[in-house]
């Protein structure tokens, strides 16, 4: 055993993975979505038809940033590495299986997205310039009365997320164009420093605006790319889905006495990937939800529009994933120890040709360069929040550090990098968690208000005057009682 110092470090960190991420969270995530999920009724499923109705008017807002813009900021940070990566990484351990359980996180996944963003709304601040600020840092302090535990959150999320996840991003950027097309990564760092300097110096209004044109883009090139690769092989779909529940259940295996393995193999590694890729309980998304002026006027609105946040991360993109690597044949997982990036690279090129591995690394390029300014704003949230009156000067200094990260990330190996960000990440999680279950019958009586309102033929708008548990908690700048 390594005891020195860096070595203690290493064996924490991984002891507290290992603890966090394999026996405390998955459990914790799925218990609580299961709960959301029966507490409000399916909310995921009698309102999914509402969460596009919503989508028309999202764009509508004064100068703030919008529903829509919101939604494509915390699209720009699910919808990421992950979504190439982690699903090939779940198929390679856990089978094709794993895409079921996949599914399953992000259904009861949307229960607690739901919650969470609908919080962040009711507790948002107002910023002074037509823009809030929010997310649980400010309803764990205002809800719960726990400054200390907002605190340390706030604390969690800026590791995690402002910094060590945007030097990994850099660094799947960097490594994935010099793969494509043989350019130093020192140079990819300084062309990244460039194009994300303005963004960021521009500030959560910038943010949003490059979110709302670069993602439904990319997206949207991705999916006609997939759904291409389904077309011209459309004898071999229905299989590939029946594919996915076999595995599922080990009937697959079942025959060479694998069947237990096999299921819990695809259980876990799906699981797992879906709760990195949508991020849905992980208190990240409740940020962007938190500075949107929603249409209609109702904390809920946003709730509704962050849930169709992880149906398109997990149960659209995902899935066009999987799809390309399982329709590819089952023999590319098993002649060959190809993992993560280039396992869909592979997979692509099967169908397309060679381009196909250029194509997967200029969809890196795009979604990991979003999720690095998203991951921004979640920490300049943050960092307002912690530095209160010296919060410009700290903003600046965090953006400085946000450049030098990307600059890191782009040359450097990041394995303990990554590794603590995931413990950060855990613990923000649980913290968030415990935050949302406690808050819960605020949000159940959120969604009450808008369904009573909606049943009675109006447009729901809120009144923070009708919710006396919510007396002195609520910013009246951001949400002013309605006139008699």
């Amino acid at each position: 055993m390594d005891f020195s110092l860096p070595g203690l470090f290493t064996s924490f960190v991984d002891r507290g993975n290992g603890l966090l991420w394999n026996n405390v969270l998955i459990y914790l995530l799925i218990g609580a979505g299961l709960y959301f999920t029966v507490m409000t009724r399916a909310v995921q499923l009698r309102y999914f038809t509402h969460m596009f109705k919503l989508l028309r008017t999202s764009r509508d807002a004064s100068e703030g940033i919008s529903s829509f813009q919101a939604l494509s900021t915390s699209l720009a940070a699910r919808v990421g590495t992950g979504n190439l990566a982690g699903v090939a990484v779940a198929m390679f351990y856990g089978g094709p299986g794993a895409i079921f359980w996949m599914w399953v996180t992000a259904m009861v996944g949307m229960a607690t997205s739901f919650i969470e963003s609908s919080l962040a709304q009711v507790y948002k601040t107002d910023h002074g310039d037509n823009t809030f600020r929010g997310g649980p840092a400010r309803y764990i302090e205002r809800g719960m009365g726990l400054r200390w535990l907002a605190v340390l959150f706030s604390i969690c999320l800026i590791i995690a997320f402002g910094l060590a996840f945007n030097s990994v991003q850099a660094n799947s950027i960097a490594l994935a164009m010099e793969q494509a097309f043989d350019v130093p990564t020192w140079a990819v760092g300084v062309a990244l420093m460039v194009v994300v300097a303005p963004i960021i110096f521009g500030g959560l209004k910038s943010v949003a605006k490059v979110a709302e044109l670069v993602v439904p883009l990319m997206a949207l090139l991705y999916l006609i790319l997939a759904l291409t690769v389904v077309v011209l092989n459309i004898s071999d779909f229905p299989e590939a889905i029946m594919t996915i529940f076999r595995h599922a259940f080990g009937i697959e295996q079942a025959a060479g006495g694998a069947m237990g393995y096999a299921i819990s193999q695809a259980i876990i590694n799906g699981i797992q990937r879906g709760l990195f890729s949508n991020e849905a309980g992980m208190g990240s998304a409740p940020n962007a939800a938190a500075t949107a002026s929603t249409k209609p006027n109702h904390p809920a609105a946003q709730g509704f529009i962050q849930m169709l946040g992880v149906f398109l991360d997990t149960l659209v993109i995902c899935t066009a994933t999987a799809a390309i690597i399982i329709m590819a044949g089952p023999e590319l997982m098993t002649d060959n120890e190809a993992n993560g990036i280039q396992l869909t690279q592979l997979a692509l090129s099967t169908h397309v040709g060679d381009w196909g591995s250029i194509f997967v690394a200029v969809a890196i390029l795009l979604f990991a360069f979003t999720s690095v300014i998203a991951n921004y704003s979640y920490g300049e949230s943050n960092i307002e929040y912690l530095a209160g009156r010296r919060a410009p000067l700290a903003v600046l200094l965090y953006r400085f550090a946000v450049l030098a990260m990307v600059m890191v990330g782009s040359v450097a190996s990041l394995g303990a990098i990554w590794n603590f960000a995931d413990l950060s990440m855990g613990m923000m999680a649980i913290i968030n968690l415990v935050a949302i279950l406690f808050l819960s019958p605020i949000a159940f009586a959120l969604l009450n208000d808008y369904d009573r309102q909606l049943k009675a033929g109006k447009e729901p708008t809120f009144d923070p005057s009708q919710f006396p548990q919510l007396a002195n908690k609520v910013d009246p700048k951001a949400w002013p009682r309605k006139k008699p």
